[in-house]
């Protein structure tokens, strides 16, 4: 992703323009008549882009397959291969430490590769890991193959909503950038349902089904034009943005301001990491960074990765828990990309944070009964409509430092949840809650709207502050 590394006067061009016009957009060669508002070039939702949309985030479903997948696994992976409980966190727990170092490199290989180039090669680490774990006999395959997906997972993290943010026009961008968060909970959530039903070494074979869709995929969707512009191949930039916004679309402005805009940043150079820490992009890198922390330690993937054993230490089916939650979750993360560019990120970031914070709240004081020998009905109800609430995401990438922060937050709720929950049930939810009650104040007062404006927009105007 093409971000900071510019001066502020630079980054000042790109501010919206007061006299904004509506301009006719076509959705085919059929539909027409449908207005949107523009700056100064085309907003187009052509068949190319949503295509292109789809299978870019079939590596967001893969994602949700990975991390969905040691939740029905559990179970009969211990009882085949002899695991204990520490061994298992290690188990569940290696994915986030392949997925720390497919984030630290996911920039740079995005940068280098391209985005599509860097898909691929994040697909294929899925593929082998996958293999690897369904044909493990023993735990040393079976976690360098969890390690090897968490590899691939870590650069997709980065890659996908980059691409599809980079490809799709600021007037729809929200929704389509959030249905790479709606593929990783489908994965996630499918996950959890086919999982009650097949192996866990057939599970892992059905990992590779979404992994060899996306990487097919891959050969017929164009590159992302700012990828291009960046390694100066301008003509194609046209040609690419002329494929996703339509034949008879007016790209002229649109592709002017990819190309200037990459231009400037040409002319800074880039000091590494060190480069992010300047004050201008403290601002900045404090949202990022805020946001996935917040969201990782309050608790996420500890539900995501042992659902299963909070369902069976509450009493509850656990069949029937993951299936209530894999469609809860599902449906939420749906509605959730229906109402991103209406409502706007801000009022949804809030509201996912705050279902956080009581659905860690109402699980804790339902283990906390139980501790007190309260009626187990009562506790296995509070339990399953307390973890309903809880999985609704408010994940956001800003880069590499971004999505690194993530994944070690992830690593420490993942490895650290089955020691917290020996030691206590309730413990680790209201622990979770007091860090969702955190992040909604901190959502409250420093993340931006960032509704209908274009990436250059959001750069300059986080930056410049």
């Amino acid at each position: 992703m093409e971000e900071g590394a510019t001066s502020r006067s630079l980054l000042q061009k790109q501010k919206l323009d007061d006299n904004e016009e509506l301009i006719r957009i076509s959705c085919g060669e059929e539909d027409e008549g449908l207005l949107l508002q523009s700056d100064q070039s085309s907003s187009t939702i052509t068949v190319v882009v949503v295509l292109s949309t789809l299978i870019a985030a079939c590596g967001s479903y893969a994602f949700g397959n990975a991390v969905g997948y040691s939740s029905p696994a559990e179970s009969g992976i211990e009882d085949d291969l002899g695991l204990g409980s520490e061994e298992y966190a290690v188990f569940g727990s290696v994915l986030t430490i392949g997925a720390i170092l497919g984030a630290i490199s996911s920039g740079k290989f995005a940068d280098f590769f391209g985005r599509r180039g860097a898909m691929g090669a994040a697909e294929m680490f899925c593929i082998l890991g996958w293999l690897a774990m369904a044909f493990s006999k023993d735990a040393w395959l079976l976690d360098l193959g969890r390690f090897l997906v968490g590899c691939g997972i870590g650069v997709l993290s980065y890659v996908v909503p980059v691409y599809i943010a980079e490809i799709t026009p600021k007037n729809v961008r929200g929704g389509f950038t959030s249905l790479s968060q709606f593929m990783i909970s489908s994965g996630q959530g499918l996950t959890f349902l086919i999982g009650s039903l097949v192996s866990w070494r057939t599970l892992a074979l059905i990992g590779i089904i979404p992994c060899l869709v996306h990487l097919l995929g891959l050969f017929f969707i164009p590159e992302s034009p700012r990828w291009l512009a960046k390694c100066g191949r301008v003509k194609e930039v046209e040609a690419v943005l002329q494929f996703l916004r339509g034949k008879n679309a007016d790209i002229s402005q649109e592709a002017s301001d990819i190309i200037e805009y990459t231009e400037n940043l040409q002319l800074i150079s880039e000091d590494g990491i060190r480069h992010l820490f300047q004050k201008k992009y403290a601002y900045l890198i404090m949202i990022g960074v805020g946001l996935m922390v917040f969201q990782q330690l309050g608790g996420l993937n500890g539900f995501g990765f042992y659902a299963s054993t909070i369902f069976e230490s509450a009493g509850c089916s656990i069949k029937l828990g993951t299936i209530a939650a894999a469609v809860v979750q599902i449906s939420m993360t749906a509605v959730g990309v229906f109402l991103i560019d209406k409502c706007g990120r801000l009022p949804l970031l809030l509201i996912s944070a705050a279902g956080s914070c009581i659905g860690c709240l109402l699980t804790g004081f339902a283990f906390f009964l139980q501790d007190l020998q309260c009626g187990k009905d009562l506790v296995a109800m509070m339990v399953l409509i307390g973890v309903l609430i809880f999985p609704i995401n408010i994940k956001g990438s800003a880069g590499s430092l971004v999505t690194l922060v993530s994944w070690i937050g992830s690593w420490l709720t993942s490895y650290t949840f089955n020691f917290l929950f020996e030691w206590s049930s309730a413990g680790p939810f209201f622990i979770y809650a007091g860090v969702c009650g955190m992040g909604v104040l901190f959502i409250a007062k420093m993340v931006p709207e960032t509704k209908k404006l274009a990436l250059e927009e959001i750069q300059a105007s986080i930056t410049v502050q």
